[in-house]
């Protein structure tokens, strides 16, 4: 196609062929919006290069300027305790938006790291904001966001609030694998892209107590681990013991 509007035509199928495989689609492309706000929406959105395993994407004590969409990979959040430790806050996905406990300070309350090599979308919440004034979709979309995450991380400290060592393993796992689900991937086998010593310091046990259990669920046949590649076998003996039903369904 040729004349004045191809381009136009040409980029909306870009823009639209990049989001179709982007678990965010619903924040980028809100329904009813038309040819021309798809094309302002796109116009904020910076996709970052990848970052590495270990880089940062913002750190504790930032400036607010924008929210990061997860299009692949992980990334865990973290603030320093009183001695200077390390404590991480949360393991984030492909299709979560990191930053959000930011916008009430102006600064980000904790810093943020891939886990492995990631893909950030960045979004100025400034433009952002200016675009959901005029495009309501995105307001409407960007409101629904803030109240999925904030669910999800109710439900993930209700989950984690278990007494046991087992109880809190056995949470985190099903946690991921409910996440997983909801972003269109399997529930049942994922790749855990933390380490045992992170995954200690998140359930506050110590990473020789994350080693064996998970030897003993594997055990028990409960999971099965291959290095970084992990199957739940048997997802309602894990409900039980993380005290929950019908968390999620096999796919």
């Amino acid at each position: 196609m040729t004349g004045p509007d191809s381009r136009k035509v040409i980029d909306i199928a870009l823009v639209k062929q990049v989001c179709s495989n982007c678990n965010l689609h619903q924040l980028c492309l809100p329904m009813g919006i038309d040819m021309e706000d798809v094309e302002r929406l796109d116009t904020i959105v910076k996709r970052r290069r990848p970052l590495p395993r270990g880089g940062y994407v913002f750190h504790l004590g930032d400036e607010f300027i924008a929210l990061y969409a997860i299009r692949s990979g992980s990334v865990k959040t973290y603030t320093i305790t009183e001695d200077g430790s390390e404590q991480i806050t949360g393991f984030h996905l492909p299709g979560e938006i990191i930053g959000l406990d930011a916008i009430n300070t102006g600064r980000h309350p904790c810093g943020a790291r891939a886990l492995e090599t990631t893909s950030i979308c960045e979004m100025p919440f400034i433009r952002l904001e200016e675009l959901a004034t005029t495009v309501p979709g995105v307001g409407r979309q960007l409101l629904r966001v803030m109240s999925r995450e904030i669910n999800a991380e109710n439900e993930l400290l209700t989950l984690l609030g278990k007494k046991s060592a087992e109880e809190r393993l056995a949470a985190l796992l099903l946690s991921l694998s409910m996440r997983y689900k909801a972003r269109g991937f399997s529930s049942r086998e994922y790749h855990l892209s933390m380490s045992r010593h992170d995954i200690g310091n998140y359930l506050g046990l110590a990473v020789e107590t994350v080693s064996r259990l998970f030897t003993r669920f594997q055990q028990q046949g409960l999971i099965h681990v291959r290095n970084k590649y992990i199957q739940l076998i048997e997802i309602e003996q894990l409900q039980q013991l993380a005290g929950m039903k019908n968390c999620t369904a096999s796919s």
